[in-house]
């Protein structure tokens, strides 16, 4: 056992210098693997940590979380500066949140607000492991943000940008609280609304002094100005409000409001005090409403159009990518003019003006030319002068229905319950009273160059110009050789007399007129006349035929057509008859037949109740000349008169002038004499006895009843006395009287029957 310690003690000793050296081998390891201890904190900084977390919980979750890649605690002022900065501020459910991203930012733990003085993400609307709602804004960024840890809202006063669903936008100064989800951009406000899935994208520029995107709402209050321009549209106004869905704009609301839609070819302009746009799910424009002094300006290489009103209607049709106009209803005291654009070698048409309560406007196809305008109130369309020639125009009516052809060319419109009233140009300086008509229906049409070419009213027509009137079922004015055709039942008066036709045709130049079936026609007696017998300036002239023509205006008259003409008991018959009025001339022809009548002075007045005495004389064709008052028939005459009958190839009829018979003291006859030539038979037959003489000249005079038989070989045949022959003779029709006188050569011979 002795022996055995001494080796116990060299175990021992063994053990330990091993457990020595392996501790200070494992000592000595340690130290070489050991971490470098961290270097000492700058002076002012508390704390610096990495991954950095902090949150703030309200009663429904979080509020707002805080992540930084890198973080520093500084002592004065308290604050945290953050790198690399995740910053959530949570909505009121707890599980939405608006975003923000940024490089570098201060966090003040005390006034609870995060500071980014680069540019900074701001994402709205998040929620986790979702996307966030079309139509929301999506990504705001600039910089020199602060964020309020206690609210959430973040502002910066530096220029902003951000991309939303549909959309871009830039500003100057921004403030977004997501309390109330209100983005307010200050000053120089920009926003873009586009289709990005579509192949073309249109898109719609929003500009404005300030902008107020009211989320909650999906309004955008656009102040103190406002313009909105897509494509070929613009629209500016004092403010306004954009009204916002899932898809986009779909309703601008401004004041003061100008707005234009400009193509190749044509431009629109549009203003109104307030201003309503109403956009489809694409953000074309399918209505645009104005409502105050409210105008629409169509131009065309062809013309401009004002529209005037209370209240504008314009409806698109939004076809590809483009808006087009389809109608337009403007109601409230309208007005509509349209002038013509001056074009070299063009004349121009006149300015058109329309009125009326409410017109509706409807486009052709492209939107670029007018196809009917309508008005549903009654109205008044006004056609100006532009050039020498053209007439002012005014036509009233019920209802207007106007027809456009191409290039916005006037092709031809009607109303009902119509009246017109034409200007007509000055005579010599004196203004001249206008042309004026009326009628159930009224329509016209134009040619391409825009000028009226006819005119057509229907129902009760009437006409006046000065003294003139007229009236028919139906007219028809032809602009170009200014003449009005009455049809049915045509009436034509004036101060000097009046014709009523089938038809009628007025010249308004030259104020002649032709009409036509079953012709009446009077005129009052011409003062300026002679006054004989046939062309009576005592008596007005009636007549009636198939047709009538006045020309030169209306001093040459003519009748065509068993023509009849009348004064009081005097008649005048043939198939042709003309009056010249202005040389006292009057012709006949074609089975003549006039038929005069004895007038009766104060003398004659006892025998009022006696049978009148008429002279009928007959003819192939007469002419009248109220010169000399001689009526000279032609082609085989036949005269009768109180049984006396003259027979002859022609026939001169001496009329007495009336005037020279005023202080006679018995009854006088219209007929003074006649003169016969040509194979003259008269034959008188009285009661008791028959006359009959033969000869190549006679000469009856009425007043005295006297024959006288020349040339030829004069012959006298009495069923009294006999055959008596001589170179001339003369008998008296109211006597025995009987007077003959030969020559030396050729006695008179003279066969006396006894009884």
């Amino acid at each position: 056992m002795r022996r055995a310690r001494p080796l116990f003690l060299l175990a021992i000793l063994v053990i330990s210098g091993y457990v020595a050296v392996t501790y200070r081998h494992q000592l000595a390891e340690i130290r070489r693997n050991a971490p470098p201890a961290p270097k000492p904190l700058e002076q002012g900084v508390n704390a610096t940590a990495t991954d950095w977390h902090w949150e703030k919980s309200s009663g429904n979750g979080p509020a707002v979380a805080v992540r930084a890649k890198n973080f520093r605690q500084i002592k004065e002022p308290s604050r945290f500066e953050l790198e690399k900065v995740d910053l959530k501020i949570y909505r009121g459910d707890g599980k939405s949140y608006d975003r923000v991203i940024s490089e570098r930012a201060i966090f003040d733990m005390a006034e609870a607000f995060l500071y980014s003085e680069g540019e900074a993400d701001i994402t709205m609307g998040e929620e986790e492991g979702k996307t966030p709602s079309p139509a929301r804004l999506i990504h705001i960024k600039s910089s020199g943000i602060r964020f309020d840890s206690k609210t959430g809202k973040a502002e910066t006063d530096r220029e902003a940008t951000f991309v939303f669903e549909r959309g871009e936008g830039k500003a100057v100064g921004a403030v977004y609280d997501p309390s109330t989800r209100e983005l307010l951009l200050r000053s120089k406000a920009e926003l873009v609304w586009y289709d990005r899935k579509s192949a073309n994208p249109r898109p719609m520029k929003v500009e404005a002094g300030q902008v107020l995107y009211l989320e909650n709402d999906s309004k955008v209050v656009l102040s103190p100005w406002a313009k909105l321009s897509r494509g070929n549209m613009t629209l500016e106004g004092k403010g306004a409000l954009v009204t916002l869905d899932k898809n986009g704009i779909r309703q601008v609301d401004t004041t003061a409001a100008k707005g234009a839609d400009k193509f190749p070819g044509r431009v629109l302009d549009y203003a109104a005090d307030q201003l309503t746009m109403s956009l489809n799910e694409k953000s074309e424009v399918e209505k645009i409403k104005g409502v105050g002094n409210a105008t629409l300006t169509t131009t065309t290489e062809f013309a401009v159009t004002n529209t005037h009103s209370n209240q504008v209607d314009l409806d698109f049709d939004a076809t590809g990518n483009e808006s087009i106009l389809r109608r337009a209803l403007a109601t409230g005291q309208t007005v509509v003019e349209s002038k013509p654009v001056a074009r070299p070698g063009r004349l121009p048409a006149e300015t058109r003006i329309l009125r009326s309560e409410t017109v509706e406007m409807t486009m052709r196809t492209g939107g670029k030319e007018i196809d009917a305008i309508d008005t549903p109130t009654p109205g008044v369309l006004e056609f100006l002068p532009n050039r020498p020639g053209q007439r002012r125009r005014r036509v009233d009516g019920d209802r207007f229905h106007i027809l456009y052809g191409a290039a916005n060319t006037l092709e031809s419109f009607r109303t009902n319950n119509a009246r017109t009233r034409t200007e007509n140009e000055p005579k010599q300086g004196k203004p001249q009273p206008p042309a004026l008509t009326s009628s159930n229906e009224l329509q016209a049409q134009f040619a391409k160059s825009g000028e009226m070419i006819r005119l057509e009213q229907s129902g009760d027509f009437r006409y006046e110009e000065a003294d003139r009137k007229a009236r028919s079922e139906r007219a028809l004015l032809d602009q170009t050789s200014n003449r009005i055709t009455l049809i049915q039942d045509a009436r034509v008066w004036d101060s000097t007399g009046a014709t009523s036709a089938d038809q009628i045709v007025l010249d308004q130049k030259s104020e002649d007129f032709t009409a036509e079936g079953h012709v009446n026609s009077s005129r009052l007696p011409d003062r300026k006349g002679s006054g004989s017998a046939m062309l009576s300036k005592d008596e007005p002239t009636q007549a009636r035929a198939a047709k009538m023509v006045t020309r030169d205006k209306q001093s040459l008259v003519i009748y065509d057509g068993n023509a009849i003409l009348w004064q009081g008991a005097n008649r005048l018959q043939a198939d042709h008859i003309e009056i010249e009025r202005k040389n006292g001339l009057l012709r006949a022809n074609g089975r003549v037949v006039s038929q005069l009548i004895d007038q009766q002075n104060d003398a004659g007045a006892a025998r009022k109740n006696a049978a009148p005495v008429f002279t009928l004389i007959t003819a192939p064709s007469m002419t009248y000349s109220d010169k000399d008052r001689v009526a000279h028939y032609t082609g085989g005459v036949f005269l009768r008169r109180a049984g006396l009958d003259v027979r002859s190839r022609e026939l001169r009829a001496y009329l007495k002038d009336e005037s020279k018979q005023k202080d006679k003291k018995e009854s006088e006859s219209s007929l003074e004499k006649a003169t016969a030539d040509g194979s003259v038979i008269i034959v008188q037959v009285a009661a008791d006895r028959t006359r009959r003489g033969t000869s190549e000249h006679a000469d009856y005079y009425v007043d005295e009843q006297k024959i006288v038989l020349v040339q030829g070989q004069p012959e006298l045949q009495d069923s009294l006395r006999g055959v008596t022959r001589g170179k001339q003779l003369t008998y008296f029709a109211g006597d025995d009287r009987l007077l003959v006188n030969g020559v030396p050569a050729q006695p008179a011979v003279s066969k006396i029957r006894r009884k």
